[in-house]
Formats: structure tokens, C-alpha cells, sequence
């Protein structure tokens, strides 16, 4: 278990949820349910920032690629340098999934 300054009980069983979703399908119906148009937006732009941020790209790329305001660049950049390495488990785990995606096309 983590030991996240936001951890609560209602936290786990929101993560808990998701977890037990099977496929994008099921996560589209439950994140259009619980989120606004705009929540879902900014979180998947944050992870396009973030991903951006890794290979290197700056500030004035990423906003124009993204759109994503240099405060918000700002904070993904500090997250990965000082945060809980959360950005880099899910990049991780996205690159794996494209490699083995490309590799069951061929």
C-alpha cells in the first residue's frame, strides 16, 4: 500500500473501481459517467505533456502540440522530476503495450 497524502477510503474504492474495469470500452462508459468532458481532457493532456517532457521536447513545442499552458507544463515537468514516479510507471507500461501491439501486427 502507498502512502499518499490524498490516500482515503473512498480514494481506494474510486482506484479499486477502475481497476476493475476490462477494456476501454467499459473505462469510456464509467470516466464519461464520473468526469466532465473537460476532466477527461486535461488529465489525457497532461499525459501527452508528460510524455512529450521525456523525449525531451520544450516548453514552446509541447504548447503547441498540446495546447497545454506552460503552468500546466510546469507542473507535469516538476511531477516528474519530484513526484511519486507515477508518470513514468504508466509511460512505461504504454511503450511495452505499443511494442507488443506492433510486434502482434507483423
Amino acid at each position: 500500500m502507498t502512502d499518499s497524502k490524498l490516500q482515503s477510503k473512498e480514494l481506494d474504492e474510486f482506484f479499486d473501481a477502475i481497476l476493475m474495469l476490462k477494456n476501454r470500452d467499459e473505462c469510456y462508459d464509467f470516466f464519461e459517467d464520473a468526469c466532465t468532458a473537460r476532466e477527461l481532457q486535461s488529465i489525457s493532456q497532461r499525459l501527452q505533456v508528460a510524455k512529450l517532457l521525456k523525449i525531451r521536447k520544450t516548453y514552446s513545442e509541447i504548447e503547441e502540440q498540446t495546447g497545454a499552458s506552460t503552468a500546466t507544463i510546469s507542473r507535469v515537468n516538476r511531477s516528474l522530476h519530484y513526484g511519486t514516479d507515477g508518470y513514468d510507471l504508466v509511460l512505461e507500461k504504454l511503450i511495452e503495450n505499443n511494442l507488443k501491439e506492433e510486434k502482434n501486427k507483423k
